[in-house]
C-alpha cells in the first residue's frame, strides 16, 4: 500500500468526517492539523494490523514464556491503541507545540540552523537513502543515552519503571509508558531531530522504522538473530535481558535499534538464557491504565520529596 493510497483515504475521511465537524465547531483553522492526524491514524491502524498478523503468530509458535492466559497483556493493548492511533501524540502536540515554536523561533533568531549530512555532500541530498540511514543511526545514539538516563535518574526511573513492570511482556508492551515519560521522550526526539536537520518527509519513516524494531524486540519469543545479527540489530532475546527482573534499575542493553552503542559503552549482555521480566520491588503499579498513570505521578512526587 503506497503513500498515494493513504493520502486518498485520508482525504476522503477528512472531507466527509473531519471537515464538516470542524466547520460546525468553528475550528476550520485546524484543518491542516486534522488532516495530519487522520494520516497518522491510518498509519497507526496499518502498523497495528501488521504487528498482529506478523508477530502474534510468532508469540504463539515460539514463546519465550508459556502463558495460560494473556489477561495481563490487555492493558498494554490500550497503551498501543492510544499511542499508535494518535490520541496520546495529539494531546502532547497541543501541550508542547507552543514551546516547540518558541524554541524554533529562538534558534533561527540567533542564526542557529540545524546541521544535517546533506550539508557535507550534495550527493547525500540527491540520495535520500544514505541520509536516512545517517539520521537513523544518529537518533539511535541519542536514544541510547536517553534510555540510560531513564534508568540512572531516580525521578525519571519513577516514570520509566512502569514500562518495566510488565511481567507478561509481549509485542504490545512497546507503548506501555507513563504519559510524562512519553512527553519527555517526544521532546527529546524532536530536539535531536531538529538539531541534526531531519527533513519532514523522512520524520514519519524514522518513527515507523524504530517502532517496528521496538515492537518485535518486546515480543514474547525465544529467538535472536544469530551471533552476528545479534550485534547488528536489537533482537527479542537481546532486549528481553534489558527487561529481566535481575537487570532492574541498573539495566543493560539500552539500545533501541543498534547494539553497537551497548558494545562501545560496555552495557551489552549477550547471554542466551530466557529470563523472567518485571521489576523486583514492592511498588504498586496498578492493574489498569488510569491506575498506572496515577501511581506513576505518586512515584514522581515521592522521588522529589526524597531528593
Amino acid at each position: 500500500m503506497g503513500d498515494d493510497q493513504f493520502d486518498q483515504w485520508a482525504g476522503w475521511l477528512f472531507e466527509h468526517a473531519a471537515q464538516p465537524f470542524l466547520y460546525k465547531l468553528g475550528l476550520i483553522g485546524w484543518d491542516e492539523l486534522a488532516f495530519d492526524g487522520i494520516t497518522f491514524f491510518l498509519y497507526g491502524v496499518a502498523q497495528i494490523l501488521l504487528l498482529y498478523v506478523l508477530v502474534r503468530p510468532l508469540e504463539a509458535l515460539l514463546p519465550a514464556e508459556e502463558w495460560h492466559t494473556r489477561k495481563d497483556t490487555h492493558v498494554d493493548v490500550v497503551y498501543t491503541l492510544l499511542t499508535r492511533l494518535g490520541i496520546v501524540p495529539l494531546a502532547l502536540f497541543f501541550l508542547l507545540q507552543p514551546a516547540a515554536t518558541l524554541i524554533d523561533q529562538s534558534l533561527r533568531l540567533h542564526n542557529l540552523l540545524p546541521w544535517g549530512p546533506e550539508r557535507l555532500s550534495p550527493w547525500l541530498l540527491a540520495n535520500p537513502l544514505p541520509s536516512f540511514f545517517f539520521y537513523l543511526v544518529a537518533i539511535d545514539f541519542f536514544n541510547y543515552w536517553r534510555h540510560r538516563l531513564q534508568h540512572r535518574l531516580n525521578i525519571w526511573w519513577a516514570l520509566h519503571s512502569l514500562h518495566h513492570s510488565q511481567r507478561m511482556m509481549s509485542f504490545w508492551t512497546d507503548d506501555r509508558n507513563h504519559v510524562l515519560d512519553d512527553a519527555i521522550s517526544w521532546i527529546w526526539f524532536a530536539l535531536v531531530s531538529a538539531a541534526i536537520g531531519v527533513p519532514p518527509a523522512q520524520f514519519v519513516w524514522l518513527v515507523a522504522a524504530s517502532r517496528a524494531v521496538e515492537s518485535l524486540s518486546h515480543a514474547n519469543v525465544r529467538f535472536g538473530f544469530g551471533s552476528v545479527g545479534e550485534r547488528l540489530l536489537v533482537s527479542p532475546k537481546f532486549h528481553r535481558l534489558h527487561h529481566s527482573v535481575t537487570a532492574g534499575k541498573r539495566g543493560c542493553n539500552f539500545a533501541t535499534l543498534f547494539p553497537i552503542w551497548d558494545m562501545v559503552f560496555r552495557t551489552a549482555d549477550f547471554r542466551s538464557s530466557v529470563t523472567a521480566t518485571g521489576v523486583a520491588d514492592d511498588q504498586d503499579y496498578g492493574d489498569g491504565y488510569f491506575a498506572q498513570q496515577w501511581l506513576g505521578f505518586k512515584r514522581v512526587l515521592a522521588s522529589v520529596k526524597s531528593a
